[in-house]
């Protein structure tokens, strides 16, 4: 569930590089998944649905070998590889999935797709149905008409879309944050069509203090009054209000560890103490407002919202998973405490579970899961 999108997490973390990776050995074309109408867990009628999804490696004759990868909050189906040789940086799971990665594509055929309302709507490569949507029965973009949904509600859509490719089972889901969160949706819901799941960094559900949190990621852009109640669009949008949400997201997403060895006490000016004036600041703030206002350019502050409300709704009940899972977590993760996903695991049967370390708390999850590779391997081909 909760995370901040990898370039942002890039942005802030430029002290900590990525696990090493093969660059621009795999390349990714986004394609766009259509459905005429969709019906949501709360029964309301979305038309017109898209989202956009890849794919590498080769679907085998009985098509057993597909593997789902579900995002992060402010993710995309870019989980690995490449659009074009020339692109500065591999997807955020790159480091595990990928020719003779631990998500071998050579021997699986393996899938991302955005989810609804996916929040970086002004991205390129990013299709996606939610609130700046044309309404086609107004011609008008939907706002904050678009109808409430869930986790459950982005699970029946990529459900949809993989048996559209005629996959009657999925080898594994695996997912970080949110994309755990549908990751134990998938397994809880839909059993039958799951061989075995890869949770990373999240529980099977919302807890009470993280649905609070949740609630203080999205009060600044209720608060800008350009948000309008969420009639913007054609006007200008409620940009500080996305930038203050992105930052305390960023923020929450990391840990006091990766402030204190990036940044400490450092001036953002040379000469300029932060004690000596008010408007001096350390280098840690004009940091996050850097890559916040940079992140709120591509995304929509309405897709924020709607992204916020289904993380809050998620509610699967892991007495119900019975498949085998891999579930990862970081001991310092302020986002999904330890305990809670430690518990969730405990509420699933033979569980398995593993660390991932390092100084970026909630962020271990992408930029430490490389960590991870052999464990991962090791399960997928039991």
């Amino acid at each position: 569930m909760m995370m901040v999108l990898r370039a942002v997490a890039l942005a802030a973390l430029a002290a900590f590089p990525l696990a090493a990776v093969a660059q621009g050995d795999l390349i990714v074309e986004k394609k766009t998944f259509e459905l005429p109408h969709y019906t949501t867990a709360a029964g309301a009628t979305i038309k017109n649905v898209k989202i956009g999804w890849e794919a590498a490696g080769t679907l085998n004759a009985d098509k057993s070998n597909a593997i789902l990868i579900a995002h992060f909050f402010s993710g995309t189906s870019h989980a690995f590889g490449k659009y074009a040789a020339s692109d500065p940086a591999p997807g955020y799971w790159d480091a595990i999935v990928g020719p003779g990665k631990a998500v071998d594509t050579n021997k699986f055929y393996v899938i991302s797709s955005d989810t609804l309302v996916n929040l970086n709507v002004h991205a390129p490569n990013v299709v996606t149905t939610g609130p700046a949507s044309i309404d086609p029965d107004t011609g008008k973009p939907y706002g904050m008409t678009f109808p409430v949904v869930s986790i459950k509600d982005f699970v029946n859509v990529q459900k949809a879309l993989v048996e559209s490719l005629g996959i009657r089972k999925l080898h594994a889901v695996m997912g970080a944050s949110m994309g755990a969160l549908q990751t134990y949706e998938w397994a809880a819901s839909h059993p039958a069509l799951v061989d075995r799941i890869v949770a990373v960094i999240g529980t099977a559900a919302a807890d009470p203090y993280l649905i609070g949190w949740l609630d203080i990621w999205a009060q600044p852009i209720t608060l800008d009054p350009k948000w309008n109640g969420g009639d913007y669009y054609g006007k200008e949008p409620p940009l500080d209000g996305l930038a203050a949400s992105l930052k305390a997201i960023t923020l929450h997403a990391n840990h006091w560890e990766w402030a204190q060895k990036t940044f400490g006490l450092t001036p953002a000016q040379e000469g300029k103490d932060p004690a000596a004036a008010f408007g001096n600041k350390f280098k840690i703030q004009t940091t996050l407002d850097a890559v916040a206002a940079a992140r709120a350019r591509v995304a929509d502050a309405n897709h924020l919202l709607y992204l916020v409300k289904a993380n809050q709704l998620a509610s699967a009940d892991p007495a119900k998973i019975k498949v085998p899972a891999l579930i990862l977590y970081a001991p310092t993760d302020l986002v999904f405490y330890a305990p809670f996903v430690e518990q969730t695991a405990k509420d699933i049967s033979g569980a398995e579970t593993g660390q991932l370390t390092g100084p970026n708390g909630h962020l271990n999850g992408v930029i430490g899961i490389g960590q991870a590779a052999a464990r991962i391997s090791a399960f997928l081909n039991k």
